[in-house]
């Protein structure tokens, strides 16, 4: 391969994925063609398939991204020292979505109903979820460390429920934004079911 191709290809990958968010936010994943992609990109099928096997390929390379991109921002959060209620702090640092929360909003929503059609893209999924998972677990360990306790359930478990709190939240302020704020329930919210579930440190 002659090396100007080896050296642009990192950014027709990068191009792709950018188009590819954008195309998809705008008309859906279904409603999105790999051709739709190419065109956005400025690229050819040919530029595509020498990236990506499938356009199922592509959004979980999406969400590989995204997910560190959420690990990145919790793993900088810093608390307070002293007193505080370091599981308020920790909600209230972390809850701000990033600019672009609905457009991935609108990604992950629907790929994960074509997921739970399609047993291949659901494990793939899974599989995706459970890394991520994993980590959120490790930093809420962290958390009630830092605070003094130890959680009274399955760390995993708390994932599971932190994240369907967030994502159920951020369904009903893309609803309403005027009405609720993107993060405002998860403060309100999050912080004391967290206290809820921590037990004294023996």
């Amino acid at each position: 391969m002659p090396k100007g191709m080896t050296k642009r290809r990192p950014q027709t990958r990068a191009r792709l994925l950018e188009a590819a968010t954008e195309v998809f936010a705008e008309r859906g994943f279904h409603g999105t063609s790999i051709e739709d992609i190419c065109q956005h990109a400025g690229y050819t099928r040919g530029a595509f398939y020498s990236n990506f096997g499938s356009k199922d390929e592509l959004l979980l390379v999406l969400f590989d991204a995204n997910s560190e991109r959420v690990l990145d921002r919790l793993r900088a959060v810093e608390l307070p020292e002293g007193d505080t209620d370091v599981f308020a702090a920790a909600v209230a640092a972390a809850a701000t979505p990033p600019d672009d929360d609905r457009t991935w909003f609108l990604i992950t929503t629907e790929f994960t109903l074509y997921a739970v059609r399609n047993p291949r893209a659901a494990a793939a999924l899974n599989e995706r979820d459970a890394r991520l998972r994993t980590s959120l677990a490790e930093l809420l360990g962290e958390l009630y460390t830092r605070a003094g306790a130890t959680p009274a359930v399955d760390l995993e478990d708390l994932a599971r429920l932190v994240v369907a709190v967030v994502e159920g939240a951020r369904a009903q302020s893309h609803l309403e934004p005027d009405a609720l704020p993107p993060g405002r329930l998860e403060q309100q919210f999050l912080p004391t079911v967290l206290r809820a579930l921590a037990a004294p440190r023996r």
